[in-house]
């Protein structure tokens, strides 16, 4: 069955720029271009089996598991390989999953060093909300129980969440990026605990980070000379849409 022509006008518009950068990329670039990804998911497979055993968990805990209730110093080191413990208490493999395709996109979109600023800062968010929220308390908006200091941090979960919010602002795949952030809002309504307001807080950050560029974008562009279209361009013809073209002869391209 089919797509309606409006459905698939509606796709094109939201993933084609996502789907296009990514198989170029790919293409170009093989496996390389996934280093950091499958570097990560060996990883975290690798500290996953290694906290399952008697001999690993307490080094894994000392080295990357981060709590509220920890000296900050303390858990500013701990944090970078915190992105990589994942949650005993959830199966790994769904971990794997996000961390192979977010990661993933994420590398091709915005390159290895981005996308690893995007993912701690993502982390660091949520590791120093709640920080924020115990010392509020539980009896305000953004505050959290006392117990929650001792509750181990999220793992990759909210790199991802950041990564996936960052990556669609990007792209401008709007309905997807809003996809995800109702999706986390409806996680801490039916289930509020220190993991989903720490999604939440991941989410946010990356948010003011994308609306900064977004401002430092219209700043860079306030000073150019409009064309008589008012599209940006000097004949005043309709803007290029660069997902659409690539380099070498066979210029246009297309997904379906």
């Amino acid at each position: 069955m089919s797509l309606s022509p409006a459905l698939r006008r509606a796709a094109v518009r939201e993933w084609g720029p996502l789907f296009t950068a990514v198989r170029l990329r790919l293409a170009e670039h093989g496996v390389r271009a996934l280093a950091l990804t499958l570097s990560a998911v060996v990883l975290t497979a690798a500290i996953q089996v290694t906290q399952n055993q008697a001999w690993g968990y307490g080094p894994v805990r000392s080295l990357g598991a981060v709590r509220a209730e920890d000296p900050l110093p303390l858990a500013l080191l701990r944090t970078p390989l915190s992105l990589f413990v994942p949650a005993l208490d959830l199966p790994v493999w769904g971990a794997l999953a996000q961390i192979l395709l977010v990661f993933g996109v994420a590398e091709v979109c915005l390159g290895r060093w981005r996308t690893l600023a995007v993912a701690y800062g993502a982390t660091l968010a949520g590791t120093l909300y709640a920080r924020v929220g115990v010392a509020l308390g539980p009896g305000t908006f953004l505050g959290l129980p006392a117990s929650d200091a001792q509750v181990v941090d999220t793992g990759p979960s909210a790199a991802v969440v950041g990564l996936a919010v960052y990556v669609c602002h990007q792209r401008r795949a709007w309905f997807t990026g809003a996809l995800v952030v109702l999706a986390m809002v409806v996680e801490v309504l039916v289930k509020d605990n220190l993991a989903g307001r720490e999604h939440l807080a991941a989410i946010a950050a990356v948010l003011v980070v994308c609306g900064v560029r977004e401002w430092r974008d219209g700043q860079d562009c306030g000073g150019q000379d409009w064309g008589p279209g008012g599209s940006g361009t000097l004949s005043g013809a309709p803007p290029m849409r660069s997902w659409n073209f690539r380099r070498g002869p066979a210029h246009r391209t297309s997904w379906w």
